[in-house]
């Protein structure tokens, strides 16, 4: 993919934090650790550059305890922030959608009628719909993070179990964040690299490329 799949985690997680602090309830660094699912220190990281850069003032409370409260600066941010991700998940789902739909054209043209994914994110979700613009059947989805979860009718299993239930078939990288570490597993699991398709850093799909006989 090209630099609109590389959004920076820090303006991410400082559009969350925006976001949180801007209601009416005051929320202490636990309260935003447990919210946003990070340590109390990154919290802590994150809020102190937000405070020194003016969008966020704390608020002092009897016993010690801290509050953490918007400015006007904050508020203009957290709207600068918003546009820009809005920005970029619409790119994002206009290249991934063009180049998901390529790659599955392209197998079903050499034989494939059968696809399996590895990584549950909201690519996967764009590849589904691209996959069902073609004869293409999802046969398998696998993640370990997300096991027992559903994903368009199929459940999610673990790598291990999906290689189980998809023998042969090619396994599509699903996920741009986390590819490199999904490739890895899945190659640590005896899977040929001539079944794994990932998404290169140009734009263009980079599969492992030999279509596995079977499906020739």
């Amino acid at each position: 993919m090209n630099d609109v799949a590389r959004k920076p985690l820090d303006s991410s997680r400082s559009l969350q934090l925006l976001s949180e602090i801007s209601g009416e309830e005051p929320l202490s660094q636990r309260e935003l650790s447990r919210r946003l699912g990070i340590a109390v220190g990154l919290v802590n990281s994150y809020l102190k550059n937000l405070v020194s850069k003016g969008f966020v003032r704390v608020k002092n409370f009897p016993s010690n305890r801290y509050a953490y409260l918007l400015t006007p600066q904050g508020m203009a941010e957290k709207s600068r922030l918003a546009y820009q991700h809005l920005s970029y998940f619409t790119s994002l789902y206009t290249v991934a959608r063009q180049d998901y739909l390529n790659l599955f054209r392209r197998l079903e043209e050499s034989g494939v009628r059968e696809v399996a994914f590895c990584g549950v994110d909201e690519v996967a979700e764009v590849a589904y719909l691209s996959l069902r613009e073609t004869g293409l059947e999802l046969i398998a989805v696998m993640d370990d993070g997300q096991q027992g979860n559903p994903f368009f009718g199929l459940p999610v299993v673990t790598l291990e179990d999906g290689l189980g239930k998809s023998t042969g078939v090619p396994v599509v990288i699903s996920s741009l964040k986390r590819r490199e570490e999904l490739t890895s597993a899945l190659l640590g699991l005896g899977v040929a690299t001539g079944r794994i398709f990932v998404a290169g850093a140009t734009g263009q799909w980079l599969p492992v490329l030999n279509v596995p006989e079977t499906h020739k």
